[in-house]
């Protein structure tokens, strides 16, 4: 799944929609009205529904409460993804350390086929920019099969946005730029464009324009407008774009799943900037909790092995199957995997991989897709999975998570997140989550992907304070101890915004119909522990 942060998204549909929430709750809780401070927001995954009238986790309940007074075993958490940036000040200290490894001695003294892998593996070398699947599919030629025709389809669907989405950026950059220039001024208020008196109907409509943009989206407009931007052009330039050919960079055959030695020990990748999405992951797992640094993680005795396998564009089935096989090798007991794709040539390989993760007992905890669809039918696949059917699950220790809002109610599932009653297992908070990016840094970001690692930290407090307790009992206790959904819920994204979202029964969303909850899941850990 792409990488960006969806409140660019949001802002673009600002423009010219104005939604409303619809903020029916259920019997036995109350959502908290309005915005929430500064503080709330920063650690509302860790707060409890029925204390703060926030759909946390009851992360903090849970430490309070549970875990007060013990000790955990160490567990190794697996994040593969686009890199981490392992010298960030609130993630040093739980970096995994490869101690049979010898740094910097260019020796592969563990003999697992890479060289000084002190930190974890990077298997895409220096390549960032990729295609995405369907690119690859139709570039290879018409071969007559159904997967070449949808992926046509969906190719030219995506291509033509794009391209419409362009225009829009470039023209929102423009009347940014003509609003400058009018005012003599670079950095402008609403106030400023209150000021503006004039007959030219041109500037007319950009200080309308501006207005609403300022008014929706605030003093930070210009960079939502530049992340989108870089979004919409990114795609062009590198994710559907039939002449890149990115695996040049990497050296490696991604046809040969037998080669298994590319890549390098760099886990952040060529420019640590670009390893922000698996460094935002990572911090949600197990930035330092207590610190006074950022945020704090959901695990408190964990150590982040970095898997660099997920570009800017679609992963490779090879990468992924390899670097699940990685982790797996080195120790870790849970992987988190917050990349998806529509098209998997080579599922099989993966598939493979997943259940070498269940036969060692290692939970793969996987995101859902922002798509806001039903991925329980066949053309809303979204890659890995663990059904080859949509009947049967052909592995116990897979964990699909859909995502939650910070708004209790009807609205709880944000309308981005996948949705399914086979394939999404339960949710977890992926809306507004604040975490480490590259450099010291902190940052907001939704999807998916970060409701995964948010309820990949939960399943790694369990694996650390019970161990006793395998992967499949691991998955199963986060299902059955969530917090229920609200009876109905809204699925997806509302098909018409001059009208109120119509909402679903909340079975209709998940296998569980449940958010994840820290509290009530090690409370089960504990009775089942003891069984």
């Amino acid at each position: 799944m792409k990488k960006i942060n969806l409140t660019a998204l949001t802002l673009i549909a600002a423009l010219t929609l104005s939604l409303s929430a619809n903020a029916q709750t259920a019997t036995n809780y109350t959502g908290k009205k309005g915005k929430l401070s500064e503080p709330e927001l920063q650690r509302w995954s860790h707060l409890d529904l029925a204390k703060d009238s926030i759909p946390g986790m009851s992360v903090d309940k849970a430490y309070a409460e549970v875990l007060k007074g013990k000790k955990g075993v160490k567990v190794i958490v697996g994040i593969v993804d686009s890199g981490v940036d392992i010298d960030h000040e609130d993630l040093k200290a739980v970096i995994w350390t490869n101690k049979k490894e010898i740094a910097g001695n260019g020796i592969d003294d563990d003999k697992n086929g890479y060289i000084d892998d002190i930190h974890g593996w990077n298997f895409l070398g220096d390549d960032l920019h990729e295609t995405l699947e369907m690119t690859r599919i139709i570039k290879k030629g018409d071969d007559g099969s159904a997967t070449y025709k949808s992926a046509l389809a969906a190719y030219t669907e995506k291509y033509d946005k794009a391209l419409k989405d362009k225009q829009q950026v470039d023209f929102l950059i423009a009347t940014d730029k003509a609003i400058q220039k009018h005012l003599n001024k670079e950095n402008y208020t609403i106030e400023d464009l209150n000021g503006i008196v004039t007959t030219d109907p041109d500037l007319t409509k950009s200080k309308a324009i501006m207005t609403r943009i300022l008014t929706n989206a605030g003093p930070t407009f210009r960079a939502e407008i530049e992340e989108y931007g870089k979004y919409v052009y990114d795609q062009l330039n590198y994710n559907l774009n039939k002449e890149l050919d990115g695996r040049k960079v990497v050296g490696d055959n991604p046809e040969d799943i037998k080669k298994t030695t590319y890549g390098n020990n760099t886990v952040y990748g060529p420019d640590k900037e670009e390893a922000l999405h698996g460094t935002h992951v990572a911090g949600i797992i197990a930035q330092v909790r207590g610190n006074n640094l950022g945020g704090d993680g959901i695990a408190d005795n964990v150590a982040i092995m970095a898997v660099r396998a997920v570009p800017d564009g679609d992963e490779y089935d090879k990468d992924i199957a390899l670097a699940i096989r990685y982790a797996v090798d080195n120790g870790a007991k849970v992987i988190n995997g917050s990349f998806g794709k529509s098209y998997s040539p080579h599922k099989q390989w993966v598939f493979d991989a997943i259940k070498y993760a269940e036969k060692k007992d290692v939970l793969f905890v996987h995101a859902a897709g922002n798509d806001g669809q039903n991925i329980d039918l066949d053309e809303n696949a979204n890659f890995p999975n663990d059904s080859e059917d949509n009947k049967k699950e052909f592995a116990s220790n897979v964990l699909t998570v859909g995502a939650l809002t910070n708004k209790y109610g009807e609205g709880v599932i944000a309308e981005f997140s996948n949705y399914g009653t086979f394939n999404v297992d339960v949710y977890a908070p992926g809306d507004e989550i604040y975490a480490t990016i590259p450099n010291n840094k902190y940052k907001y970001l939704q999807g998916t992907s970060m409701a995964s690692p948010n309820a990949a930290g939960v399943a790694a407090l369990i694996r650390s304070y019970y161990p006793k307790l395998s992967a499949k009992q691991v998955k199963q206790i986060l299902m059955d101890s969530g917090t229920p959904l609200p009876a109905k819920v809204v699925l997806g994204e509302n098909p018409n915004p001059n009208q109120e979202p119509v909402a679903a029964a909340s079975t209709q969303s998940s296998k569980s119909a449940k958010m994840v909850n820290a509290y009530n899941a090690l409370v089960m850990a504990e009775k089942m522990s003891k069984k």
